[in-house]
């Protein structure tokens, strides 16, 4: 993944993204369980390649679900992958399972 995608590996380092990022925020969460472990390298590949498109008007962070577990918690992801749009610190959008770059671009494009 490229280096603009922030990988935190606990909780107090997903805080401290959050505090230092000055405009919104991609937060990408996986996992690393069977069942889920396709669709999130997939998904490494769409993100990391919209936060280089987008590096000038978003952060992105990818949170381990196991890992972070009160980051996940705290904004409602049950499921990887999963993005949440984090405006503010607070949530303004969100959307569980895999996506394709268009997917993502255009769930951006809907919440910027």
């Amino acid at each position: 993944m490229p280096r603009r995608v922030h990988q935190p590996l606990e909780d107090a380092e997903v805080d401290f993204v959050l505090r230092m990022s000055d405009g919104p925020v991609l937060a990408y969460f996986c996992g690393t369980w069977p069942k889920a472990i396709e669709a999130c390298r997939a998904m490494d590949l769409v993100v990391g390649r919209i936060a280089e498109e987008y590096a000038d008007r978003l952060t992105a962070i990818k949170i381990d679900i196991t890992r972070c577990p009160e980051a996940t918690k705290r904004y409602g992801v049950t499921g990887a992958p999963s993005i949440v749009l984090l405006k503010e610190g607070a949530v303004a959008a969100r959307s569980a399972g895999p996506m394709t770059h268009a997917e993502v671009q255009r769930f951006l494009l809907a919440h910027f």
